[in-house]
């Protein structure tokens, strides 16, 4: 088994990992499965070419990192596995070093694991993990308001809400107003 497979932070349901390419094929199928789940508010990559380059540029760019939350496969944790079925993501994008050291989180839950705790579980390892291990000393989340179940996830794992931004992102052909979400590793 590849070391990028292995989990890096277990919970007692999931485990977070980076993506490879090798999980096109699962990743791209629980979009198509979830597309009612994420419209209108986000539009992960659906066929093998999209995912290639999603997943290549967190792979490669050290601005970026993405992380698959995995729910944990019992059998396959007692044989060294990485787990079980992909339940989710979460990116951590515009990585900044230095006195800065933040990053942005994006997420996204799939249709089957959405509902179950799932995520707020892999967005606590993820959050512990880019604080410990990474060493980012603040996490931010940008929300569209209207977008309740994502903001329940940031408050159900400590972030605080510090603002509004209108017309911050470009989504679904429209400049969306959002809400700032962040946590701290001195929180």
């Amino acid at each position: 088994m590849s070391e990028s497979t292995v989990h890096l932070a277990e919970g007692p349901r999931v485990g977070i990992r980076p993506f490879t390419y090798a999980d096109g094929p699962e990743f791209t199928a629980r979009v198509r499965e979830s597309r009612e789940l994420h419209h209108p508010w986000l539009f992960p990559p659906a066929t093998d070419e999209a995912y290639a380059t999603y997943a290549g540029a967190l792979i490669e760019d050290r601005t970026k990192a993405g992380f698959l939350v995995c729910e944990r496969d019992r059998e396959g944790d007692r044989e060294g596995g990485s787990g079980g079925a992909i339940a989710g993501f979460i990116n951590i994008n515009n990585i900044v070093a230095g006195a800065f050291r933040c990053g942005a989180l994006g997420y996204g839950a799939f249709a089957h694991a959405a509902g179950r705790g799932l995520m707020s579980e892999g967005l606590g390892l993820l959050t512990r993990y880019a604080f410990d291990v990474l060493e980012l000393h603040r996490l931010e989340i940008n929300v569209q308001p209207r977008n309740a179940a994502s903001i329940a996830l940031a408050r159900s794992c400590g972030f605080r809400l510090e603002g509004f931004s209108p017309d911050f992102l470009h989504i679904d052909g429209a400049w969306r107003d959002h809400e700032r979400w962040a946590l701290t590793a001195t929180h």
